[in-house]
């Protein structure tokens, strides 16, 4: 392809992706860190309503715009007993969470999580333990939550003050056991029977249950794809969904290629879209699996195997990166690769929701704020519901060490069928000269720009911070102009963009 300094591509609505399922824009608490207890839940703060859940930063999540919740975990649901976060506060034992070499008080549990999610307005995405349990375990924790009354564990959580069933309809079948770290790790012959039987199990139950198996925990596992390929021809009938996990960060100052990290997710996803649809065909079976992205994010891994570990601490300060504009501009460009692949990518939970590799922080007895990965999500979640177009970019590209020759734009966008309004989110990866972009939108009616806003920062390293929390916000974007059925604008370096067209 010749080099050009500029950036084009054609916006059809006859040439489309898919429809965003609303799901895309999940979030992910774990009982890591502080993430529930100082985070989402303490008794005692100014803020905190009856049930010790923090207000301020349920506006938070709810300004964020999450829609599913997955919990509990994580590696922490590998050894986790659902009854220890059931009945009086009082009585909840105390355990060690060997996930984490953390202390596990168990005052927040099942109730106190449907508590919360109904009060953000979001979905409940229940992870199972199948780890150190089984299938038994698995009923009668789908029976306590879920059957109206009537039975042994349905009326003790009538009696532990719950009357209506908690109507969780979407569950992941353990976490990560292709997992060496894992307790309870199997091979995925293991894995797979297991996750089979406790899938037709539930189904017993609820026919209509959603069930998620554990794919592998990021493309470079050395079983990846074998491990896919054996679980699902296991559990191809039983299951909705296979999970991915990703997670990237800068490394060795190699910048070009952190801000590529899409480049891997995209083929992440398009890889087990094939295996899928491979043992589709060997069942001669004319379903399709959808993919659950349930853990992705930007962690920087390598500070945390540094670190010394806790050492059976509560909630001890974890994983609590703090980010740079740099990372949410790669945050805005995951986000537009998992849209870009909104055909069979129908769940996705960034991980974490506060303070554990978060876009929302905390202090305990203090105040809450926005890290800069919060605004490109909650961008897109706003403004990234309905039917994503097809966008094949011409423009020029640039040599990363790790990914190879990578496009310097990566954009989508979702047309609102109901009100003809269109949006197209872009990151230029260039990290220090603007991009030229024209976008043709021969067949879309739309007559004006509403907004173009740009979140970008001249110090790559800025950030928000407890004594600064809005040292980088979003802003007006300048030059946008749309004229003769197109619209022209210049893309600052390094830079996330949202650009709203009606």
């Amino acid at each position: 392809m010749p080099q050009t300094d500029s950036a084009r591509f054609t916006l059809d609505p006859a040439f489309t992706v898919g429809d965003v399922n609303p799901r895309l824009f999940g979030s992910f608490v774990e009982h890591l860190g502080r993430c529930v207890y100082t985070g989402i839940h303490e008794p005692g703060h100014p803020a905190a309503d009856e049930a010790g859940l923090r207000t301020d930063v349920l506006a938070l999540i709810r300004e964020l715009g999450v829609t599913v919740i997955r919990y509990p975990g994580g590696n922490f649901v590998s050894g986790h007993k659902w009854e220890d976060g059931v009945g009086p506060v009082e009585e909840r034992p105390r355990r060690l969470d060997l996930a984490w070499r953390s202390t596990e008080t168990n005052r927040f549990g099942l109730s106190e999580y449907i508590d919360f999610v109904r009060k953000v307005d979001g979905e409940p995405m229940m992870a199972l333990n199948l780890g150190t349990r089984g299938v038994a375990e698995a009923l009668e924790l789908q029976e306590y939550a879920n059957h109206p009354s009537g039975t042994a564990l349905a009326d003790l959580r009538i009696g532990h003050g719950d009357k209506d069933p908690y109507g969780i309809g979407l569950w992941c079948l353990g976490n990560e056991m292709d997992g060496p770290w894992q307790t309870g790790h199997k091979t995925a012959e293991e894995y797979g029977r297991l996750a089979a039987e406790t899938a037709r199990a539930m189904r017993q139950i609820d026919p209509d249950v959603e069930l998620v198996a554990c794919g592998s925990s990021n493309q470079s596992m050395p079983t990846f794809a074998t491990w896919e390929a054996t679980v699902l021809h296991e559990t191809y009938d039983l299951v909705d969904h296979i999970s991915l996990h990703a997670y990237y960060e800068e490394r060795d100052g190699d910048r070009d290629s952190f801000l590529a990290s899409a480049v891997d997710m995209e083929s992440f996803i398009e890889n087990v879209v094939a295996t899928c649809d491979h043992i589709g065909a060997r069942l001669k079976s004319k379903k399709k699996i959808n993919l659950s992205f349930d853990e992705w994010n930007v962690w920087y891994q390598t500070h945390y195997h540094n670190a010394e570990p806790p050492n059976w601490e509560e909630a001890p300060r974890l994983l609590e990166d703090s980010y740079s504009v740099t990372d949410a501009v790669v945050v805005g460009s995951l986000l537009i690769a998992l849209l870009r692949h909104a055909d069979r990518v129908t769940v996705a939970c960034l991980a974490q929701l506060v303070n554990v590799i978060a876009p929302i922080m905390t202090e305990p007895g203090g105040p809450a704020w926005r890290q800069t990965t919060f605004y490109p999500f909650a961008q897109a979640s706003a403004h990234g519901r309905g039917r994503v177009l097809r966008v094949e970019v011409d423009g020029p590209t640039y040599e990363t060490p790790v990914y190879g020759e990578v496009p310097l734009l990566h954009a989508t966008a979702v047309l609102d069928e109901s009100t003809g309004a269109v949006t197209v989110f872009a990151v230029n990866r260039d990290q220090h000269r603007p991009l030229p972009l024209e976008i043709a939108l021969p067949a879309l009616p739309v007559t004006r720009v509403v907004e173009h806003t740009v979140l970008a920062d001249a110090d790559p390293e800025a950030r928000n911070t407890l004594t600064d929390p809005e040292r980088v916000t979003p802003r007006p974007g300048a030059g946008t102009e749309l004229a003769d059925g197109a619209l022209r604008t210049t893309l600052e370096p390094m830079s996330w963009n949202v650009i709203r067209l009606v």
